[in-house]
Formats: structure tokens, C-alpha cells, sequence
């Protein structure tokens, strides 16, 4: 019973994430290690995270920048052929540090940003950075469904609109998510076990995904992108304090 409790809880957080709560579902994969290991948690979330992708992107089809997902997706092909042949070689804490180091690097430049006197323009979707940032995403996804740091470090200082920022994050990810099933399965982290409690557990995250729909339409732009850098230094925190001391 108390497994299905925490389940339930785990694809809810899952959800709220794609409805607009940012980065909540990093909570997800440690929720589920309390019952197995880190590697078969992400297997069984994986089906989670394409139900509640397929309602996500239908709730933010209407805007997305088109550049942005031209540019990053090449990387994000590349980045989860890169953790497929990596995972059982990597430590699952270099990973951990690495997106720390990732969002608290963001964090301390939008610091600055914010005191300085200047005004900083947006800086514009480039090649070469997406590449870069698309596929450190798609390895840090790969291994532990955290590419959310990697992916906000290169989107974020482009300011886009809100509407635009979801549309775009909810299709990035989808179609990560969906690369990664033929490896997970090539892994055995998907089975059909694994399949069958992630039916059960759907429903939960489609409620979470509603949510968040919800909250993140409500909030103001200004509030809505502060909300981010703050999930996005507790989220780097945890991490550290994962490695450093947990």
C-alpha cells in the first residue's frame, strides 16, 4: 500500500512539472528509489513521463519556438546515444554534480544579470551553444531524467514569452522522452512488469499535469520565471547535499 501511496505521489509530481511547475519531477525518480533501484525507478517513470507528455503538448501546442527545437533536438540524439553507452560507466554522482554545477553556473549569471545597472539583452538561440546545451540534456536525461537544468541554461537567457517557453519546453522533452524507450528497453529498464504498474499510476500524473496547467496560466510572467530560478537552486542544492553529504 505504501508503495502505490508514494507512486501516486511521484507521477503527480511528474505531472505538475509538465503542466508548468518547474522541475518538481526530479523529485520523482528518488521518491520511487525508496522501493528500488535508481536505475529501475527511471524505467518505470519513463511510460509516466510520455502520458503526461502527450497532455502537456496538447495544452501548449499553440506556442513553441520552432529555432529552439531545430537547434537542440541534433544535440539531444546525440547526447542520449552518449548515456546509453556511458550509464553503466558513469557514476550516478558525476551526474549529479554535473547538473548542480549546471543551475547554480545559471543561477550566479542571472544574479549578476539581475543587479546589474545595465540592461542585458536577450541573448538569441545559437547554434553552437544549443548544440552544446541540447546534448548535455539529452545525457543528464538519459541517466536520471534531469535534463531540466542543462536545457534551462541555454533557454532561459533568450527570455522568451511564457507560453512560448512551455510550448517549447513540453515538445523538447516529449520527443526526448520518447528517444529514450528503445534503449530503456535494450537496458531491461522497461519491462513488462515495470509497464503494468505505470498504467496504474498514469491517471495520477494526467491530474498533476492539469494542475500545473492551472497554476502556471495563473501566475504572472515575472513570478512564473522566478518560480524557476528558485525550483532551480533547490533542485542544485539537493543534488550537492545528495553527493556531499547524503
Amino acid at each position: 500500500m505504501e508503495y502505490w501511496i508514494v507512486g501516486g505521489l511521484a507521477a503527480f509530481l511528474m505531472g505538475l512539472s509538465k503542466g508548468g511547475v518547474p522541475m518538481i519531477a526530479l523529485l520523482s525518480v528518488p521518491l520511487m528509489s525508496l522501493f528500488m533501484d535508481p536505475a529501475r525507478a527511471a524505467g518505470l517513470l519513463l511510460p509516466i513521463y510520455i502520458v503526461a507528455d502527450m497532455y502537456a503538448v496538447y495544452l501548449f501546442r499553440r506556442a513553441f519556438s520552432l529555432r529552439n527545437l531545430k537547434i537542440l533536438l541534433p544535440g539531444a540524439v546525440a547526447g542520449i546515444l552518449i548515456g546509453f553507452a556511458a550509464v553503466s560507466y558513469v557514476p550516478s554522482d558525476a551526474t549529479k554534480l554535473l547538473v548542480a554545477a549546471i543551475g547554480l553556473f545559471y543561477l550566479a549569471t542571472a544574479l549578476r544579470r539581475r543587479f546589474s545597472k545595465t540592461p542585458i539583452p536577450a541573448r538569441p538561440a545559437d547554434v553552437p551553444r544549443g548544440l552544446i546545451w541540447g546534448t548535455v540534456a539529452g545525457v543528464t536525461s538519459y541517466i536520471s531524467h534531469a535534463g531540466g537544468p542543462p536545457f534551462q541554461a541555454y533557454v532561459l537567457p533568450q527570455k522568451l514569452d511564457k507560453m512560448v517557453y512551455l510550448g517549447t519546453t513540453t515538445i523538447f522533452f516529449s520527443v526526448v522522452n520518447l528517444l529514450k524507450v528503445p534503449p530503456f528497453i535494450l537496458a531491461g529498464q522497461i519491462t513488462w512488469d515495470s509497464t503494468a504498474q505505470a498504467v496504474w499510476l498514469a491517471p495520477m500524473a494526467l491530474a498533476g499535469a492539469w494542475s500545473g496547467a492551472a497554476i502556471s496560466r495563473a501566475l504572472p510572467e515575472k513570478a512564473f520565471f522566478l518560480l524557476i530560478e528558485i525550483a532551480l537552486a533547490l533542485v542544485s542544492g539537493k543534488l550537492l547535499y545528495e553527493v556531499l553529504i547524503g
